[in-house]
């Protein structure tokens, strides 16, 4: 006569690493827009580009945590001490610390400066000012209040707003 002990406690094994599984994965919340104090906590106070360093607009910042150690964070900056050229194409910091998809695009780990151009594009540059990706940014024309910068949640997926203009990302 066999023993089948062992074969009895499969199934029961089995139900408890999909337990497990399922927990792990819808026990997340998604992503969460930061704000107050938890917003406070990850934004810098400033931002170096181009060989300057600029104090942050702590009231044009945003954040999203993804998960327990992934979050972006932008920020609008003081550009006022900078050339007429930086202001033009450089308006704040695009920090993520895991890669992220914009609008499609795979965007590394790393500090970046941004900005919103005229002809409706969102242009990404290394702390050195070398434009990394230029991609297609949209407007909403609904939105009742815009803010100089701001994020909202739209599914997986977050809206960066500068007034009008936005630019979705989502962790990669």
């Amino acid at each position: 006569m066999r023993d089948f002990s062992v074969y009895r406690l499969i199934p029961l094994l089995m139900v408890g690493l999909l337990s497990v599984l399922s927990v792990n994965v819808f026990g997340q919340s998604g992503a969460v827009i930061l704000e107050g104090a938890q917003l406070t906590r990850v934004t810098p106070t400033s931002f170096y580009y181009q060989g300057q360093s600029a104090p942050t607009q702590m009231r044009n910042a945003a954040a999203v945590k993804f998960a327990a150690d992934r979050f972006v964070i932008a920020g609008l900056v003081d550009t006022s001490g900078y050339s007429t050229e930086i202001q033009g194409k450089y308006v704040g910091f695009f920090i993520t610390d895991s890669p992220v998809s914009v609008a499609g695009t795979s965007l590394g780990t790393g500090a970046y400066g941004f900005g919103f151009s005229n002809d409706g594009k969102f242009n990404v540059f290394d702390i050195g000012g070398k434009q990394l990706m230029s991609v297609e940014a949209h407007q909403d024309k609904a939105l009742k209040r815009p803010k100089p910068l701001m994020m909202t949640k739209d599914g997986n997926e977050i809206r960066l707003y500068n007034g009008r203009n936005y630019v979705v990302f989502a962790a990669a």
